[in-house]
């Protein structure tokens, strides 16, 4: 089995569910309130761990107040070893307010959990890495530039860039940089019609893979899969109809089931026919993370 690396964030999603979005002196009383450890790299890294896949997972951790101590409670318990503990940090959290619909949106306070030190990959100085991922949030962040000037000369195969809808706020010269290592970009309908400043998803598209010369991979909710191969090649999947209990995690989960079926030898298709299968039952399910016995049922 292939072995991937995973560089980025842990925190504490705080899921708010309420009958909607709160308007400007409105007074909402939420039907429930809870905490669950998340964060994008996190999300896409536990699908890994838990499916066995050999992984670096590489995130730190402050450890000061009470989210950095449930964040490290949480990963001791899941054995990831590999955290960096800094001592005197804050850890931020997300507060996720989920409507009726099920649609989901965030506010973050980021603390430690988005910052990098390139100190942190001595250790692997040696070790190759056969796939990689990087989310827009911690190239966003003021050691994004720090984080770029690892990954150009990273012993990374394959690397999976998921930028997010914070990438269109990514200064150009980053974004660029990004490109240039010619990585699968993963991301949805509305994020890869605002990065590719085009009005149709193929359109946008191309444009993208105009500059990385790599897949681009686009996720379309109850529509599937779409991802246009660097021949030119444009290729779909239907999606999977069913309940939508909350979309917390929906996009790190499809990202992480499609690394997952590389590191298996599975060819994309089949890896994207899978994570359309656990991205489905994660919307069924409250928060990011799947229960054991429903995950292991999905990937036979």
């Amino acid at each position: 089995m292939k072995n991937a690396l995973v560089i980025g964030s842990t925190c504490v999603d705080i899921i708010i569910r309420l009958d909607h979005l709160p308007r400007t002196e409105e007074d909402l009383h939420p039907e429930s309130q809870r905490f669950s450890v998340g964060g994008c790299a996190y999300n896409v890294a536990n699908i890994l761990q838990r499916a066995g896949v050999p992984l670096t997972f590489i995130t730190p951790v402050g450890n000061q107040g009470v989210f950095g101590g449930y964040v490290k409670k949480q990963l001791d318990a899941l054995a990831f070893p590999d955290y960096i503990d800094l001592p005197g940090e804050e850890n931020g959290c997300c507060y996720c307010f989920v409507e009726k619909s099920g649609e989901r949106t965030f506010v973050s306070y980021h603390g430690a959990e988005y910052t990098f030190n390139p100190a942190w990959m001595r250790p692997y100085s040696n070790k190759h890495f056969d796939l990689g991922y990087v989310c827009g949030l911690e190239i966003e962040e003021k050691t994004g530039g720090t984080l770029i000037d690892y990954l150009e000369t990273a012993p990374i195969e394959t690397l999976f860039y998921a930028p997010g809808p914070t990438g269109v706020r990514i200064p150009k010269e980053k974004t660029e940089r990004l490109y240039a290592l010619h990585p699968i970009v993963h991301l949805n309908a509305s994020e890869v019609m605002a990065l590719g400043e085009a009005d149709s998803v193929a359109a946008a598209a191309r444009r993208l893979m105009a500059k990385t010369q790599n897949t681009v991979i686009v996720t379309l909710g109850k529509q599937g899969v779409f991802w246009l191969e660097p021949d030119g090649k444009t290729c779909t999947l239907p999606g999977i109809s069913g309940k939508v209990v909350d979309t917390i995690g929906a996009g790190d989960s499809h990202v992480g089931t499609t690394i997952l079926g590389l590191c298996r030898g599975l060819p994309l298709s089949a890896a994207l026919s899978l994570a359309n299968r656990v991205a489905a039952a994660v919307v069924a399910t409250e928060g990011a993370t799947l229960p054991d016995k429903d995950f292991a049922a999905l990937l036979g």
